[in-house]
Order: structure tokens, then sequence, then C-alpha cells
């Protein structure tokens, strides 16, 4: 038995209720079983109404699997749980007292849940498959599904705009060098994102400004500070990267910048030669010369050709011709691709957008981001692929977000009875649900 399958019992009333009456004999009745506190702060449910007896109370609920987990977890010596009015358990092993020294008033539900219901728990928890309902989800209606994933969409948004709000926080709310940070984040993709974040630790905002009509001066300056202006030990030095460390020593001495990056801060295995870092540095600096504003020129944007426009733009000829210093490349590099973008604005504009949206508590931000992901392909990786013949929506990036919200969050941890499917299915093993 696990708490939150107790949690889940509670919340939707699902146990039997003839007789019912706490451990000490005391009638019960419940009103409304309160509010369930998704934090692991206080309570697990707050606002309950209940009758014990002849009187009528109103505070929250604690719910363990056995009574002596309160006595376990201290509850007796935090005030936050004076106001507790019942303690559901599984099993009551024990008796509870509060800090005041009362008796706990508790319920046990052992012999009240429906075996079918919690043989159903059991089922979809300890599944093998890498989506607990697999067998079943093509018996729940597309609409569930669908609620399901708007559900998922909004917390991916969520858990990506705090880590924007966060970097706002660090950096004093300086939204403009938020936007940065989170910008060249984007373009080091997955595999060198910390390397391109960093980057931006040692060359700050205000520099890239300074020098965004000087191009020689900001090459020197993005490509030395992240470390890529050294020629590789046997290769022969080249005038156009002697020539850019020159100018980024003089610059560093006059604003006194940090050290550059070192080599150990790129990775490159597995990757293919477009997606090195000098590659995308290149196309990252391009948008930077391109933008006196970031942000402004991010929001001005309002169809997908729009933002193609702002991302495309051509990178420094060196860039274009070499994957790495002093290493020329077969196949020319230009500007990024149009898969790379819809990344940028999947993992970049959209959460900005989110962000922004609670900063200035409008939602139209918001639902741009929503319109945005609407308006984009679909994705195709090994998340979306395991719901392909399960009956899910996916006609966009944003159901493609969605999935791998959904999975995630609900599937990968078997969180079945906070899902809105795994609570249809189970909803179908309670005899008078």
């Amino acid at each position: 038995m696990k708490e939150d399958f107790l949690h889940y019992i509670w919340r939707y009333q699902y146990f039997r209720k003839e007789q019912l009456c706490t451990t000490t004999g005391e009638e019960l009745l419940v009103l409304h079983p309160g509010f369930y506190n998704r934090s692991d702060a206080g309570p697990d449910f707050s606002g309950a109404r209940l009758k014990i007896g002849d009187t009528e109370w109103v505070g929250s609920v604690e719910i363990h699997v056995k009574a002596s987990d309160w006595r376990r977890h201290q509850h007796q010596h935090d005030d936050k749980y004076n106001q507790v009015i019942l303690h559901v358990v599984w099993e009551n092993e024990e008796m509870v007292w509060r800090e005041e020294g009362t008796t706990m008033p508790t319920l046990e539900l052992q012999g009240r849940i429906a075996l079918p219901l919690q043989a159903k728990y059991q089922e979809l928890t300890w599944s093998k498959e890498e989506i607990p309902c697999a067998a079943q989800a093509i018996q729940v209606d597309r609409i569930f599904k669908s609620a399901m994933m708007d559900r998922t969409l909004l917390e991916r948004f969520e858990i990506k705009a705090n880590l924007v709000l966060e970097r706002l926080e660090q950096n004093r709310q300086d939204w403009e060098s938020t936007v940065y940070q989170t910008l060249a984040a984007g373009f080091g993709f997955k595999v060198n994102q910390e390397g391109f974040l960093r980057l931006t630790w040692v060359l700050p905002l205000n520099l890239v400004n300074r020098y965004r009509s000087s191009p020689k001066q900001l090459e020197a300056l993005v490509f030395g500070q992240a470390g890529l202006l050294e020629t590789k030990e046997g290769q022969e030095p080249e005038t156009y990267l002697l020539d850019l460390a020159k100018k980024r020593l003089y610059l560093a001495q006059k604003h006194t910048l940090p050290e550059p990056l070192p080599s150990a801060a790129w990775n490159y295995l597995r990757l293919r030669p477009s997606n090195f870092p000098a590659v995308r540095l290149g196309q990252l600096l391009a948008v930077l010369q391109s933008q006196s504003h970031l942000w402004s020129g991010m929001v001005a944007c309002e169809t997908k050709e729009d933002y193609l426009r702002f991302f495309r733009q051509e990178p420094p000829s060196y860039w274009q011709q070499h994957y790495a210093p002093g290493r020329p490349s077969a196949q020319p590099f230009g500007t990024i691709g149009e898969e790379s973008i819809q990344g940028l604005l999947i993992n970049v504009v959209a959460p900005l957008l989110v962000a922004y949206s609670r900063r200035m508590d409008n939602v139209a931000y918001q639902e741009k981001a929503v319109g945005l992901l609407e308006c984009l392909g679909r994705e195709q990786n090994k998340v979306t692929r395991l719901y392909t013949h399960l009956g899910f929506p996916h006609t966009c990036a944003g159901d493609s977000q969605a999935l791998q919200g959904l999975y995630q969050s609900y599937c990968a941890p078997r969180k079945c009875v906070h899902c809105v499917i795994g609570h249809r299915l189970m909803k179908q093993n309670f005899p008078t649900a």
C-alpha cells in the first residue's frame, strides 16, 4: 500500500461508507473531503468539512499508511498539524495525539476499499511497460486524453518558465540579460547547453551590445571568450585566427574580462559537424549582431516565417567554411536549419513568452506561446513514439511537448492516480462510482 493511493481514495471518496466511524467508535460523516495539497508542506488536505459524533468540524486531513507515521514524521511537534481534524490511515496500529495531548480522531480504510480498485492500482503502478496503461489506454475516450495533454503542456511550460524566472532573479530582474542567456543556452541544444550558458557569464550582454556595430571585435569576443581561437597542437596557426585572438586579448584587458572557457567546456562526442560548438556559435553570433534588442525582436514576430527570418542570419564567412578552428569543412555551413529553429522556438521562445506572461501578469503572452507551438510540426522522438498507437492526438509541436510532459511527470514515475487517463481506468473498478 502506498500513500499516494490513499490520497486518491480520499480525494474521490472511493471507499465504503456504510457504518462509517472513527477507530474509537464515533459516527463519521464526510461533508467535504477538502482540497488536495500538492506541495510537501503541511497536511495533505485543507478545508475539509466533517461531522464527528454530533459536532461539525472544519480543518485539515492528514493521510498515512500506518498511524505510527504521524509520530515518525514528527507531526506532533509541528504546529502546522494542529488544525488536523481527522487522521486517515490504512492500518491503525497505535493511538495518535496532537501537540497539546488530545487524541486524534482516526479513520482506518483497511477493509473499506474495493479489491478490484486495489488490483487496478497495482496493475498500473507495477506494470513493466514504459506506458503503464498501454494495454488499456485505447479504451479511454479521446476527450480525456486531450484534457490530460492540455494539463501536461501547461505544466511543462511552467517548469521551463520557472527556470527562466530563476535566471531573472539571479540577474536582478534584468530581462534582456535573461533573454540573452536563455537564447545562448538554447543554441547549445542538449549537448552543449551548459557551455553556451557559461559563455554568457564570461561575456556579459553589455559588451555584446557595445560591439554589435563592430563585427570583427564582437566575433573576437564571442569566439575568444569561448576558447575557440586556439588551433590544436600540430596545426599551423592561421592569420585569421591570430588576428581575432589579438583583438580578443586587447578587449579582454580593456574590459577586465574573465579567462576564456577551457576546451573541456565543449562536447563533441557523437555530434555531426553541423552541430559542433563553433558552427552553432557562429549562428548565435549572427543573431546577436542582427538584433539591437533581443526580446523586442522576438516579440515582434507573429508568424512562423517571422521567426525563421529572426534566426536565419548569415554567420561570419570563416565559420561557414570551418567546423572548428583551423578545420575546413568540405560542405559549407550557412544559416541555422529549420529543424533547429523549431527546437529554439520550443525550448527558448515559448518558455520566455510564458515566463514573461507570469512576470507581467498578462495571459496574452502565454496564449501566444501555445499558438506558436500549434503552428509547428510535431516532433518525432522515442517518447512521442510510445504513444503512437494509444489514441493520443499528435498533430503539432504542442502535442509533442504535452506527450513528453505526460511521460516524464506521470507515466515514467508511475503517478497514475494523478493522471486523467489513470483515473478513468481506476474509476471503472469502484462499484458505486
